[in-house]
């Protein structure tokens, strides 16, 4: 295994390409196959563009924001603009027109880098508004667009050759914008050698070497996609085949078999409810036989020795239902990396049984990412574990009483090399986040145990206090909801009301299979999760749910709708967080309804 250190990204690209040349890195599916480029490769097309680049003119110093899904140019063009000390500052696709023109604003970008000309028509107008761009770089062929524009073929069309600077450790290589779930994007400055030192803790803890394969699907606008997937696995060796939509992931897992998926538990709980309904629709010996072996695989966990009889239990169902999952996934998935938001114990107790161990992190853009992480021989599922190299956590909290033990829980403060250089353009919002001697208030709630494994209970913006004086967070509650195969989404409302409510997302096809059975058929969809046997699917789940919950965190009314929450209606951010105050603006009318009228 790989245990170089770095001291910048510009260190990553000589290493990677210097030391992996003629290995596989970017797969793109083209015409239904898959076609793979090599390091040596990557090399030539980021020497090339960089010399692009300069010959426009953009230097040391320079910002070029980015607006595209994950692409091999998009990877050519930030180690490009690396090599010349510019920052990069990507941006989602998905992302309305408004916040594009604010983030490239806000960062004071010199060029914009577009996916398409659909965007380029969408952007061409920032030219004469944002003083500070001097130049639209299209990724698709242009012509007849003027001397502002170019295309990213022109760039490597160039014959200038510029050697790559060797950037400061402080000096600014990302800008990566928050989701804006509570107000505007703050750009959050990562310097060289925050990210490059993330990568060397990657390398110390996790056993990954340039055999390992992922499919690319997190975006790379998401530092934990860019930092995790992109320059981790650039760094020793391995291979990102690039995910055709988020629709086809199960299809491409298949066609790429990688070794190791990185995803946000969105995507597991999808891999969860899938695999929970097609054991559910099998014989029921083969249901009793997987029920035997998920019991098994727990006293594993737990350290048990198992018996003769779990031993036939595990190999039966291995054979019989947990192999032909993994072979949906290509076969050769050795384990998950989830990140980004709190996964379920039980999805991820249930993925581990499937044979495939799942290490969850913790970590803020502001961290570069990762804080903390599980890994190999230091694992606690229910965790998100202990602390990467170099990192240090403290509790900014006061000692609560556990149902075990006493233990400080509070707001995690963060120290390291990881932590950002500052919000850009903030310094109020700089001075809030970081203590005295650099440390990073988060912004979220937890604990550390007494083997020093950190445990969320909560982002502290989104706890709100119940009448009775009771604090509640919405965050776990509503992962626990969506466990139901019945619920696409969920959101949890009770600030300063007597108990709790929510607004549940159904999922239609699986209501209306249910219903069907019922002999529920012909309605519309509003009739049919107004029917009264649905509902009572509904409240079955819900209780089954609340065996989870403390008492007053129960839910104990619920309002249904159809629509799901996504980018495109503006319910959800780029890196699929919940915007909460926008769907309590949709929904407040149907979420107060559920209380009694005084």
């Amino acid at each position: 295994m790989t245990t170089a250190a770095f001291e910048n990204l510009v260190d990553i690209f000589d290493h990677a390409t210097r030391t992996f040349a003629g290995r596989e890195l970017f797969g793109t599916k083209k015409g239904g196959s898959w076609s793979w480029s090599t390091y040596e490769q990557f090399g030539r097309d980021v020497e090339r563009a960089r010399g692009g680049l300069a010959t426009l003119g953009v230097q040391r110093g320079d910002l070029a924001a980015i607006i595209s899904d994950n692409r091999v140019e998009w990877a050519v063009l930030g180690y490009a603009c690396f090599g010349l000390g510019a920052a990069f500052v990507p941006m989602y696709e998905a992302q309305h027109e408004s916040e594009w023109e604010f983030i490239t604003r806000d960062c004071e970008a010199s060029t914009l880098i577009v996916a398409n000309r659909g965007i380029l028509e969408r952007t061409k107008g920032l030219l004469s508004s944002v003083p500070s761009l001097k130049r639209i770089i299209c990724l698709e062929d242009v012509a007849g667009e003027g001397s502002s524009v170019s295309s990213y073929r022109a760039l490597l069309e160039s014959t200038e050759r510029v050697p790559a600077l060797k950037p400061e450790r402080s000096d600014v290589a990302c800008v990566i914008y928050t989701s804006g779930t509570t107000g505007n994007p703050k750009g959050v400055m990562l310097s060289h050698y925050n990210i490059a030192s993330n990568v060397a803790a990657v390398h110390q803890v996790f056993p990954m070497t340039e055999a390992d394969r992922s499919l690319s699907f997190l975006p790379w606008a998401h530092v934990f996609g860019q930092v995790c997937e992109l320059h981790a696995l650039l760094s020793l060796g391995g291979s990102m085949g690039l995910c055709e939509s988020t629709n086809k992931i199960i299809d491409n897992l298949a066609e790429v078999q990688p070794t190791v998926l990185m995803s946000v538990p969105r995507i597991f709980n999808k891999i969860y409810q899938s695999v929970q309904k097609q054991i559910s629709e099998q014989p029921g010996p083969v249901q009793a036989v997987v029920k035997s072996a998920l019991l098994a695989t727990a006293k594993e966990r737990a350290g048990e020795r198992l018996s003769i009889k779990e031993h036939v239990m595990l190999t039966l169902a291995d054979k019989v239902v947990f192999s032909k999952v993994r072979a949906r996934f290509g076969g050769r998935l050795r384990y998950a990396f989830s990140g980004g938001a709190a996964i379920s114990k039980d999805v991820a107790e249930f993925i581990d049984s499937l044979g495939v161990k799942v290490y969850e992190g913790y970590g803020l853009s502001e961290t570069s990412p990762i804080a903390t992480a599980n890994y190999p021989g230091e694992r606690r599922i229910g965790s998100v574990g202990r602390a990467m190299p170099g990192v240090r956590i403290e509790i900014d909290g006061k000692v609560t009483t556990s149902d075990r033990s006493d233990r400080v829980e509070g707001e995690i403060i963060v120290y390291g090399p990881n932590v950002m250089k500052g919000y850009l353009n903030r310094p109020e919002e700089n001075a809030q986040v970081f203590t005295p001697d650099g440390g990073f208030r988060t912004g979220d709630q937890g604990y550390l145990d007494a083997h020093g494994y950190l445990h969320i209970t909560g982002r502290i913006k989104e706890q709100y206090k119940l009448e009775n004086g009771k604090y509640v967070v919405p965050s776990p509650l509503e992962e626990t909801l969506k466990l139901s195969p019945l619920v696409l989404n969920a959101f949890v409302y009770g600030d300063n009301k007597p108990f709790n409510v929510a607004l549940l997302v159904a999922n239609l096809d699986a209501v209306r299979k249910l219903a069907t059975a019922l002999g529920v058929t012909g309605t519309s969809d509003a009739a049919l999760l107004a029917s009264e046997q649905v509902r009572e699917l509904f409240k079955k789940d819900l209780a089954k749910s609340a065996e989870a919950f403390k008492g007053f965190e129960a839910v104990k009314a619920f309002a249904l709708v159809s629509e799901d929450f996504t980018t495109d209606n503006g319910l959800l951010t780029p890196s699929l967080k919940v915007k909460r105050r926008k769907v309590f603006e949709k929904y407040e009318a149907q979420l107060l309804a559920l209380y009694p009228s005084k």
